[in-house]
């Protein structure tokens, strides 16, 4: 097994438990933290067991998104019971929480998920200090990406273009089979399990489900979701290759059903993106005229989902104006009073209710399901610097909206495709043009040349109606 997990703290591994805290990955097959921690615990003969922390504000997004998260971890509470792993669920605080479950077991080491993202991070880092005055180690693994972010590379990344070589360099090395988890050998004694679980974990989910009943989105609306799960993303996957991903590489075209669909379970690590690019691999072997679309998906799914975590990972401002480029900065700032033809309130884009009828649709697709066709989310934030009195205001626009409607939301994945879009992050400069200066645009004619924009705004509202 490769190594993608790094120290956090300074500490040896002492004789005790290992304690696997989820957080980004919640799933129990293919993780490779859990497996770095199973693997750590039998080498040292030893229990093993699961803790999460459940937090009541959860970074603005719907009561529906949370919901998709509780019924994919009650799916992998049952997984880790049939695997004889305890599952813990606490609400709390992350750190103080994860530090007084490893204490109560005497823990000897405690391994955790990667995330780029600062809320994330600051978790992680308090816990490492305040274990490592308890003599407690703690590690990270990156479980999210193919090759682990610190690894793909050491610094921030200009482009895709500067990231894919490194990325091809050491992809063959990383994409390999994921080993199985296995039934663990060792058990917590009965006592100390039901001392520090409180009345269960399914039933700490169950209950949070029921509370979220009697919460209603601030629009009082609520979003048509897909199923949640890491069985329903196995059958997403699936589906994904038998159907649609001969025709991926049209997947610009927000009419056609060609889109993996898979971004929800990637956000909340209920599939991996391993797993689902071995799949992908595999179809493509077996059959030739999938060599493309497999290539088109699997750039998408790890030079991409990568490059993200990279801008996250080395730039603290991956989610404000300092984080954008040089040149982005300036030209924005040339244009910064350019008049705006069209400006409008924050009830007026959350509803959908501008002059541009396929912003519109893809606003209210948005606010209705959760999700939006990839292509029209780059021509809808590139509105909102349009539209904006300034960037920055368009910027903290359009992550408020993904954050509070998008399924995927709260994701480096989003915070970047927005940095690109209204901040040139990961491109270049382009012709000259008023607000937008040598930032790329997008215009309603070019979507037209690209698909039938009155197809997508007729369905929109076919789908919002009915």
């Amino acid at each position: 097994m490769l190594d993608r997990s790094r120290p956090l703290n300074h500490q040896p591994v002492r004789p005790g438990p290992v304690l696997y805290w989820m957080n980004r990955d919640q799933r129990a097959a293919d993780n490779w933290a859990l497996l770095t921690a199973q693997q750590e615990a039998i080498r040292s003969g030893q229990p093993l067991l699961a803790v999460f922390c459940l937090q009541e504000a959860f970074l603005g997004a719907r009561p529906e998104h949370f919901s998709f998260m509780l019924e994919g971890l009650l799916e992998t509470a049952r997984e880790l019971q049939d695997f004889n792993i305890p599952f813990i669920v606490r609400q709390g605080n992350p750190d103080r929480e994860v530090l007084a479950v490893a204490d109560r077991v005497q823990a000897s080491l405690v391994v955790t998920d990667f995330s780029p993202l600062r809320l994330p991070r600051q978790w992680r880092n308090d816990l490492a200090a305040a274990a490592g005055k308890a003599g407690v180690a703690v590690w990270e693994t990156d479980a999210h990406n193919i090759i682990p972010c610190w690894l793909a590379s050491d610094k921030l990344e200009f482009a895709a273009r500067t990231i894919r070589p490194k990325i091809q360099r050491q992809l063959l090395a990383w994409l390999t089979d994921i080993p199985a988890l296995v039934r663990h050998p060792f058990d917590l004694p009965v006592e100390l399990m039901r001392d520090i679980s409180g009345p269960g974990a399914l039933a700490v989910i169950q209950q949070a489900l029921v509370d979220l009943e009697h919460q209603t989105a601030p629009d009082g609306r609520r979003q048509t979701l897909p199923p949640p799960g890491p069985a329903a993303a196995k059958r997403r996957l699936s589906h994904f290759i038998a159907e649609s991903l001969k025709d991926f590489d049209r997947r610009n075209d927000p009419n056609l059903p060609v889109s993996s669909r898979l971004s929800p379970y990637l956000h909340f690590g209920q599939i991996s993106a391993q797993r689902a690019a071995l799949a992908v691999q595999a179809a493509a072997q077996a059959d030739p005229d999938l060599a493309a679309p497999a290539a088109s998906f699997l750039e998408e799914l790890i030079v991409r989902r990568e490059l993200s975590d990279n801008f996250c990972f080395y730039n603290p401002d991956y989610d404000n104006w300092n984080g954008f480029p040089a040149w982005a900065r300036q030209t924005l700032e040339r244009h910064r009073a350019d008049p705006r033809a069209y400006r409008y309130s924050d009830d007026q884009l959350e509803n959908g209710q501008t002059h541009d009828p396929l912003w519109n649709t893809a606003q209210l697709e948005l606010r209705d399901t959760g999700q939006m066709p990839g292509y029209l989310r780059m021509y809808w934030a590139k509105k909102l610097l349009e539209w904006c009195a300034t960037p920055e205001l368009a910027q903290q626009i359009a992550i408020a909206l993904n954050d509070g409607l998008a399924i995927d939301g709260r994701d480096p994945n989003g915070y970047v495709g927005i940095a690109w879009s209204i901040g040139g992050v990961h491109d270049r400069p382009w012709g000259e043009r008023p607000v937008f200066g040598t930032i790329r645009t997008m215009t309603y004619d070019g979507c037209r040349r690209k698909f039938s924009v009155d197809d997508y705004i007729r369905k929109g509202r076919y789908r919002r109606d009915g």
